[in-house]
């Protein structure tokens, strides 16, 4: 059914039941994982005359965070007997990643979390997923 399935996250609660689905997919499919993590690249920011840059370090402590995030999701798959590559991205634009990620590495389904935006701000800002499902090539499995 599924070769390669690509698992979105963001370090959250919400992204972790995602992991855990996909993963779980995988298992029964046979197929192999790819997890990708998006993260923002440090700015410097000018407000009112003042230039704000991101602190010493900011890129090492965000790469440590994901390793360590990565490590357990790793150590998840293993214990599933899921063969699993992970992948972090540094980009602004979170769904592009994802999208980039999957056709790189030639998956043929997208896991990732809803985080169940509703009302105005849904309308207005839209989220991650919602851009990924209205790009996307390959199904898209969202998991609440």
């Amino acid at each position: 059914m599924f070769k390669n399935i690509l698992i979105a996250t963001d370090g959250s609660e919400l992204a972790e039941k995602a992991v855990q689905q996909g993963l779980a997919l995988a298992k029964d499919t046979k197929a192999r994982v790819t997890v990708v993590r998006a993260t923002p690249l440090p700015r410097m920011y000018v407000a009112e005359g003042v230039m704000i840059t991101p602190p010493v370090g900011v890129q090492g402590q965000v790469a440590k965070v994901v390793a360590d995030q990565f490590r357990d999701i790793k150590q998840q798959a293993s214990t599933a007997g899921v063969s699993c590559e992970t992948l972090h991205v540094e980009n602004d634009f979170p769904w592009k990643a994802i999208l980039d990620a999957a056709k790189e590495k030639a998956c043929d389904l997208i896991v990732m979390a809803s985080h169940g935006r509703t009302g105005f701000s849904a309308a207005f800002l839209g989220s991650e997923t919602q851009k990924v499902l209205a790009q996307s090539t390959v199904p898209v499995l969202v998991c609440r």
